[in-house]
């Protein structure tokens, strides 16, 4: 049977959890996680919106940023109500402490700050041990160009060996699921349909507006961009890829909102490696994520689905 085809392409997004599902829309967002009963815990906020995200290259990197830190925040609320009461550990000594003497304003910078020191690590892992481990070849085999041949190839697969071992974890695999849900949900609301178990199981579980495509991008265009950096020490090159990081991210987020809003071949070579890539980071979902997928976007929806464009 044809899948339905999409009708139009939506700025309504969202992010997989524990057991649930983010979406946010252009004015709101809705948390629904699943609890140890069966029933869907539901939490709403209001999107707030910032002059910097009219401003191109400048919002992907801010972007990037603010969505750590919501993201970590939401998945540690999902964490929180599918384990249910019993299941949720006692309270550390530095939480409780936390508790009794800080406000909740500290309490959100220290989550953000954990978000953020999250995003570094990655940053560290794929950004700058690939670098590390050429110089340190190239010190034993002079490499010349091959420098950054070799520094390419290794970015891409410790990026992909590192999601192909998380699909090895049974709870990763879940958010999977949940990610796979989100798509689908998605695109059943891009084709028009109504949004019900049976509609939208029909569509497609990969979408060329995703997370996983960003940052394909990010490393792709990383890989580009870096590669006319002059290679006078190792150090110094890892100082100039953090420094460029920004602008990497700025153009990763122009590329993926113009692959998402437009059809074309060339658009369509934009999304190839994110939509390949999602093959690790999507898996089909069964009726019960649906069900929470729904449940997460039908708040969000704009009244008009012209309001919410991409």
């Amino acid at each position: 049977m044809e899948k339905p085809k999409e009708c139009f392409k939506t700025s309504v997004g969202g992010q997989a959890l524990m057991e649930g599902i983010m979406m946010r829309g252009p004015e709101k967002i809705c948390v629904a996680v699943r609890k140890p009963d069966g029933g869907i815990d539901l939490t709403y906020e209001d999107v707030k919106h910032h002059k910097w995200e009219d401003i191109p290259l400048v919002r992907g990197a801010v972007s990037m940023i603010q969505n750590l830190v919501l993201g970590y925040r939401y998945l540690m609320h999902s964490a929180d109500v599918s384990m249910g009461e019993e299941e949720v550990e006692e309270p550390s000594k530095l939480d409780k402490w936390l508790t009794e003497h800080t406000g909740p304003r500290f309490q959100s910078f220290l989550m953000a700050l954990a978000a953020v020191t999250g995003g570094m690590l990655a940053i560290v892992l794929f950004m700058v041990l690939p670098t590390a481990i050429v110089g340190g070849v190239d010190k034993l085999i002079p490499l010349g160009y091959g420098k950054v041949i070799l520094e390419g190839i290794l970015k891409i697969a410790m990026f992909v060996l590192y999601l192909f071992l998380c699909t090895r974890m049974k709870e990763i695999r879940r958010v999977f699921e949940y990610h796979g849900a989100e798509h689908k949900t998605i695109a059943c609301y891009e084709a028009g349909q109504e949004l019900t178990v049976e509609n939208i199981r029909q569509h497609s579980r990969f979408h060329p507006r995703c997370g996983t495509s960003f940052m394909i991008l990010v490393l792709i265009v990383s890989i580009l961009l870096f590669s006319i950096l002059p290679w006078i020490s190792t150090s110094l090159r890892v100082v100039l890829k953090l420094l460029l990081l920004p602008a990497v991210m700025g153009v990763s987020y122009e590329l993926i909102k113009l692959a998402g809003r437009y059809d074309n071949l060339a658009t369509r070579i934009i999304s190839a490696p994110g939509l390949w890539l999602q093959r690790l980071t999507t898996f089909e979902p069964d009726d019960s994520m649906i069900e929470v997928a729904i449940e997460a976007v039908k708040p969000v929806l704009p009244h008009r689905p012209e309001d919410g464009l991409w």
